[in-house]
């Protein structure tokens, strides 16, 4: 039961972000739990990891690499692509390279968490690609756009330790020492993860329902569009350069990532 309701994370997504469109006033208070929630899900994150997996992680360095290089070549490219194509708004396009130049978050690892792929990896692409974004990001929207827009390096490292690092080294470490103890815990925390994951989505969106009511459908097309190329892309070149099994998830999760994504970059329009 508990497999069955954590699989349909996507639907949740929907309806909660539905609801939240719908009655923004029920959630726009939410706003101080966003960071206390994400650090939950990873803390989740660092229950289900040991340190032994990390050390495996770590000796695949070119999978890594392979991670950031589709992260900021493949993304922007789609984003600018998809943005043209559309004949989508200045300001709508920026947003769009923006997130495509942005490096992956907690999302990403929500959804390689329930996938049962590789989070190990996931994690580590992730605080890889956030380090590579203090330079990748304001380059690649210059390059794309013409703009430097300043990125905040001290809060994204902030942000990095607090809702990353800190949270799944934790995890990690009381699952090392006490994993029989948490089995029961680690049972019940994708379902924790779906939930945490469906309430922040819902605050960004109650947050930013006029800026989503103004784009209108156009904001949907673009990011479904972006996130089911870059996930077929991602997949298609990922899977082949992958020796291990575990690092592809059977597979690709792509309504749950946009379903996530379309909040997310709407708040970075902003």
């Amino acid at each position: 039961m508990l497999h069955r309701l954590t699989q349909l994370f996507p639907l949740w997504a929907l309806l909660f972000s539905l609801l939240a469109y719908w009655q923004p006033a029920l959630l726009v208070g939410g706003k101080g739990a966003i960071v206390p929630l994400l650090m939950l899900i990873m803390f989740g994150m660092g229950l289900s990891l040991t340190w032994e997996d990390f050390q495996r992680v770590l000796r695949q360095p070119g999978i890594i690499g392979l991670g950031l290089l589709l992260q900021y070549s493949l993304m922007p490219l789609l984003a600018f692509a998809i943005g043209i194509a559309l004949q989508l708004p200045q300001e709508l396009l920026v947003g769009l390279v923006l997130v495509g130049a942005c490096p992956g978050g907690t999302a990403s690892n929500v959804i390689a968490y329930l996938a049962r792929a590789d989070v190990a990896l996931s994690v580590a692409i992730t605080f890889a690609s956030t380090l590579v974004a203090v330079v990748a990001t304001p380059l690649l929207t210059w390059v794309y756009l013409g703009e430097r827009i300043p990125v905040p390096i001290d809060g994204m490292l902030i942000s990095l330790l607090q809702i990353v690092l800190l949270p799944v080294t934790v995890g990690c470490f009381l699952n090392t020492r006490f994993a029989r103890q948490l089995a029961p815990l680690r049972d019940v925390f994708p379902l924790v993860s779906v939930a945490a994951i469906v309430v922040v989505i819902g605050i960004i969106v109650a947050l930013n329902q006029g800026h989503i009511a103004q784009a209108g459908m156009a904001i949907f097309i673009a990011v479904v569009a972006h996130n089911g190329l870059g996930l077929a892309g991602g997949y298609g070149i990922g899977a082949p350069a992958s020796s291990g099994q575990k690092a592809r998830p059977r597979t690709p999760p792509w309504p749950s990532k946009w379903a996530c994504r379309i909040p997310v970059w709407v708040w970075r329009l902003q």
